[in-house]
């Protein structure tokens, strides 16, 4: 699986609400571990200018939005092709409707759901069920991932379970001094500078799996 480097997430939110619309700008600048620079947008001219002027990595939108969002006919323009679509659901009871975007979410979500259910679709850009399956396949490091000793691979996986430097030391019987020697080795190979951009990396890498992020 190609590894994924991205350490601030862009997300389009687009709803004609502007109560809803801002509601979910403000839980998106929220959610721990993850950096988000979010985009309102109210219309959809509004939505095509966001698209060719700075593409998103996700577009988190209303299905009703516009009339009606077609995901498959969004997809066929290639400005499009690369991202991610997920339903912001605020009244739709007909599921069939939800199967076309890579996720959907309420209203009603919590932060850890919402942080969750982001994290998947970056790190695979599929569906739950699809995720359900792909845990239980064979685990194959990315080029990316051998670069990495086993030491550094082990302090990876405490960053992103939320260990402070000294509790990582005292876990592994380092001092903080080897810690963070390590740490600038593992930002240098891997070119990534933030948590969020760590904690996607071990996700695609199978290092950890989501619920031993620390939310």
């Amino acid at each position: 699986m190609k590894q994924q480097r991205i350490e601030t997430l862009r997300i389009a939110v687009a709803e004609t609400s502007v109560i809803v619309r801002s509601g979910v700008v403000a839980v998106l600048k929220r959610l721990p571990g993850v950096q988000v620079r979010p985009v309102e947008v109210a219309s959809p001219d509004a939505l095509e200018n966001c698209l060719h002027m700075d593409t998103p990595d996700i577009l988190l939108v209303n299905p009703t939005f516009g009339g009606w969002f077609n995901v498959a006919e969004f997809r066929t323009d290639s400005v499009h092709a690369s991202v991610k679509c997920i339903a912001l659901n605020c009244n739709i009871t007909d599921t069939s409707i939800l199967q076309a975007f890579d996720e959907s979410i309420t209203l009603h979500e919590d932060i850890s759901s919402l942080q969750e259910k982001i994290l998947r679709v970056v790190s695979y850009g599929i569906s739950e069920a699809d995720y359900d399956e792909e845990k239980d396949a064979p685990a194959l490091p990315s080029e990316s991932a051998e670069q990495l000793s086993q030491r550094e691979r082990e302090i990876v996986i405490c960053v992103v379970k939320g260990m402070t430097n000294k509790e990582i030391a005292d876990k592994l019987y380092l001092s903080v001094h080897t810690v963070n020697t390590h740490r600038r080795n593992i930002a240098r190979k891997l070119e990534i500078h933030s948590a969020a951009g760590l904690t996607i990396y071990a996700i695609v890498n199978k290092l950890v799996e989501l619920g031993e992020v620390k939310l």
